[in-house]
């Protein structure tokens, strides 16, 4: 027996703040590209990088974002709402390897600097930081939805850091020669990039690997599911997220003969569906739940705690 709620998945906001995002992105890479070839600094060439993988990136988003809108169909029958965690993943591999990237070649530059256009340098990170803020407005709302939203935004944010290092960088070149400063720029956006990398990876690569939620005890859902009135055990217990915003939750529910004999059973869906929804730090409201009396589990040829 199972129960659940309809769910609002449209994502006409974000696929628009997406676009947006995307054509802003795009244009900062190439005058960012422009820039690196005009100036030959290292971090205005590693952020024009970053900026190319942030507008695959947005891409991937945005192509996401109207795959998750397809409705459900017998073959798939979540629909396409893991898109968006296969998207954020993919997203967040590449900015993983731009991050090591970005450390392994400012070292060789700090051991051998190179000369650096320090005014025009300047006026490419200005550019581009103002145009980074343009999309960091756009993507602001919904920032701590879904992965893909996250993920988007993460990207938009890193670029505008990433232009501020390069401004300070230009700075410091006009004012004390010191070249240094564009490769100590370049590894200051690699160390930015990694560790909020690091973080989407773990979470994403949880939901693909069907992980309880994040903020979901099992074991005091169970405590909880216990104390519901006419409940005599609870196994095969299992929650996952579909999506970012869909977690799902699963459980074979022994309970009382007499609830199938009075009509209490749907009743109790009810209280159990209520339980899980409304007790815990993630609500979930898609779960399913098998009620069984006592003498089913000698039924059952494997069970699971």
């Amino acid at each position: 027996m199972s129960s659940g709620h309809a769910h609002d998945h449209g994502s006409g906001h974000d696929r628009s703040r997406l676009a947006v995002a995307f054509g802003i992105t795009a244009g900062i890479l190439v005058v960012q590209v422009v820039g690196a070839v005009l100036t030959g600094s290292l971090a205005l060439l590693v952020d024009s990088a970053h900026v190319l993988t942030d507008v695959g990136g947005l891409l991937v988003a945005l192509v996401a974002a109207s795959l998750v809108a397809r409705p459900p169909t017998a073959h798939r029958t979540w629909g396409l709402r893991r898109a968006e965690v296969l998207a954020a993943t993919a997203q967040a591999a590449v900015l993983l390897v731009v991050g090591v990237y970005v450390l392994v070649e400012g070292v060789l530059r700090l051991v051998t600097p190179t000369d650096v256009a320090g005014p025009a340098l300047l006026v490419f990170g200005a550019v581009g930081l103002l145009g980074n803020i343009a999309a960091i407005l756009v993507l602001t709302p919904g920032r701590s939805g879904t992965f893909n939203r996250r993920a988007a935004f993460l990207e938009v944010v890193n670029d505008a850091l990433g232009s501020v290092a390069v401004i300070v960088a230009a700075l410091v070149i006009e004012l004390t020669g010191w070249t240094r400063a564009d490769a100590i720029a370049g590894l200051l956006i690699g160390v930015l990039i990694l560790p909020r990398t690091l973080a989407l990876l773990r979470e994403t690569i949880d939901v693909l690997l069907e992980s309880t939620p994040r903020g979901l005890d099992l074991d005091a859902v169970r405590a909880h599911l216990l104390d519901v009135p006419h409940v005599l055990g609870v196994h095969d217990l299992h929650a996952t997220r579909i999506a970012s915003d869909l977690p799902v939750l699963t459980a074979h529910v022994v309970i009382d003969d007499a609830c199938f004999l009075d009509g209490h059973a749907a009743r109790m869906l009810d209280d159990l569906q209520a339980c899980v929804a409304e007790h815990f730090p993630v609500s979930i409201e898609h779960s399913t739940f098998q009620l069984e009396p006592a003498a089913h589990a000698g039924h059952e040829h494997v069970q699971h705690d």
